[in-house]
């Protein structure tokens, strides 16, 4: 009998769920940097605002007509997580994440080519509906590998993998100026009125998909799931429920019809539309919070400042608050992203206009607790429903920030609209809003106070939750069985941090001109 014909069943392609099975002994500090090789990468959707003028230009389209490519993007992002969300948890997070960059890549490849032939409905189709299902199949399943690993300290697991999607635009932003300043000699980076032309917008789609793919295949190529067998070393799983801590296991399917996940939901809806809407409106908002005679105290580069400074709390919040999860609970944190919240936005619309950098530490904190919520949720979910799927049931979840894309920023424009024409409106205009976030931030509130652990009759067999679990056959295991050094944990952390520095650097200089 021939080799191949001893071992039929059990060759597996390098994509496989079993060849990314870790042998016992493994690093686990090695995740977080293939988990944020693709977060850091996807994260680009919120420096869209970069180039959207030289697109309106190069179409001759509306505002809105743009606009509609990050909604697609965003909507998609949530449709494609909740689902693809089982197929994820199934599949194993290499084939996930293989696809998720694929996705990305190719959407920016076709929505280079919808700039290049003026084809409007092409860019839709690249970056809103292919790279949007790359964002969400992308967005979930690092967060559910980290969680695996990490069942100690879930919420720095996932902290850290969603720090990377909240600091994307921190390096997105600063090198798609310089890409573009590089490809138009007309272009200057440093003017936020200056517009490129439609050769360099589409040079820039094609280096970010090229340069995205590249960074997303580190994370491909190093994330492994733990073996069954593995646990930290020293950890005692808790026993205590009262603590909303289960030690059970519960499918998606089950998942969505209990009251704990509906009630997240909303409270997931409520925050993200909050922090929206800071962050639609960021720019004009602390321009029009200080005008004087029709004239804004804040120049239009010191507004951008304020817009980076946003982006460094909003990475930051996800890693800080998050981590402090750990130690104080996932509902008394939710506690405090939303009770906290309605004080500062109640301080905001009364007090934010004193002065510019009262406004900027009230509206700093607020975006802080806007990442929080995003990076705390998987933790969350993980307490209350197991690690069995829950990559599948976060993608579900993540439908309510889709219905927040939408709603979110309609509250906020719907009232300014009200209020006047933009560049002429006041702190005054922007009250009604930010009371109607406070009663949202109230609803939110509420629905986590009323989070109780799951009832037993929802928790899946032990039985099935084995037969669902894959182990490492003898080939993978054999191929497998050497650790990595430690020169790949440096090298890694290494490509990462280099690319963190980038980003923070860029978004200090720029944020230096507000206090200028």
């Amino acid at each position: 009998m021939t080799a191949t014909q001893q071992r039929p069943s059990t060759s597996v392609g390098l994509l496989d769920r079993r060849r990314t099975i870790a042998p016992l002994g493994f690093n686990r500090w090695l995740i977080p940097p293939a988990a944020l090789a693709v977060h850091l990468c996807i994260g680009q959707v919120y420096a869209t605002s970069v180039y959207k003028t030289s697109l309106v230009a190069h179409f001759g389209a509306s505002q809105t007509a743009i606009g509609v490519i990050f909604s697609i993007a965003i909507v998609m992002l949530g449709l494609s997580a909740a689902v693809f969300g089982t197929w994820v948890d199934r599949n194993g997070p290499r084939k996930a994440m293989f696809v998720a960059a694929i996705c990305w890549g190719v959407g920016f490849l076709v929505g280079a080519l919808g700039i290049a032939t003026t084809q409007l409905w092409l860019l839709y189709l690249g970056y809103g509906v292919i790279g949007g299902i790359g964002l969400g199949i992308g967005y979930i399943s690092p967060v559910s590998t980290l969680i695996k690993w990490f069942p100690d300290r879930p919420g720095l697991a996932t902290g850290l993998a969603i720090m990377g999607f909240g600091g994307g635009a921190m390096v997105a932003s600063p090198l798609s100026r310089q890409l573009l300043g590089l490809y138009d000699a007309e272009y200057r980076p440093s003017d936020s009125t200056s517009l490129a032309d439609g050769r360099s917008l589409a040079l820039l789609f094609v280096s970010l998909g090229v340069v995205y793919l590249l960074v997303m295949s580190i994370g491909v190529l190093n994330i492994r799931v733990p073996h069954p067998d593995w646990k930290p070393e020293g950890w005692v799983p808790k026993q205590d429920t009262s603590a909303l801590v289960t030690t059970h296991s519960v499918s998606a399917a089950n998942a969505v019809r209990t009251p704990q996940f509906w009630l997240l939901w909303v409270v997931l809806f409520c925050n993200v539309t909050a922090g929206i809407g800071i962050l639609e409106q960021a720019s004009p908002m602390i321009q029009d919070f200080f005008r004087e005679g029709g004239t804004s105290t804040v120049t239009v580069a010191a507004a951008g400042g304020f817009v980076g400074l946003l982006s460094l709390f909003n990475m930051g919040g996800r890693f800080v608050w998050s981590s402090t999860s750990d130690a104080i609970g996932r509902k008394p944190i939710y506690m405090v992203y939303l009770g906290v919240g309605i004080v500062a936005y109640l301080a905001l619309a009364l007090l934010g206009h004193v002065a510019t950098a009262l406004f900027v530490l009230i509206a700093a904190v607020l975006i802080s607790f806007y990442g929080g919520g995003f990076a705390t949720i998987p933790a969350y979910l993980r307490d209350l429903f197991g690690v069995f799927q829950v990559g599948a049931i976060h993608g579900r979840l993540l439908t309510a920030w889709s219905a927040a894309g939408v709603v979110g920023p309609l509250i906020i424009n719907g009232f300014l609209d009200a209020q006047g024409k933009p560049g002429t409106l006041t702190a005054d205009a922007y009250t009604p809003a930010l009371l109607t976030m406070v009663a949202i931030l109230a609803v939110g509130f509420v629905a986590n106070l009323l989070v109780k652990p799951v009832a037993d009759r929802f928790h899946e067999s032990d039985d099935a939750v084995r037969a669902a679990t894959a182990r490492p056959t003898d080939d993978t295991a054999a191929g497998s069985s050497r650790l990595p050094g430690t020169g790949r944990l440096v090298a890694l952390w290494a490509v990462i941090g280099v690319i963190l520095v980038y980003g923070v650097f860029q978004t200090v200089t720029t944020a230096a001109k507000l206090l200028g």
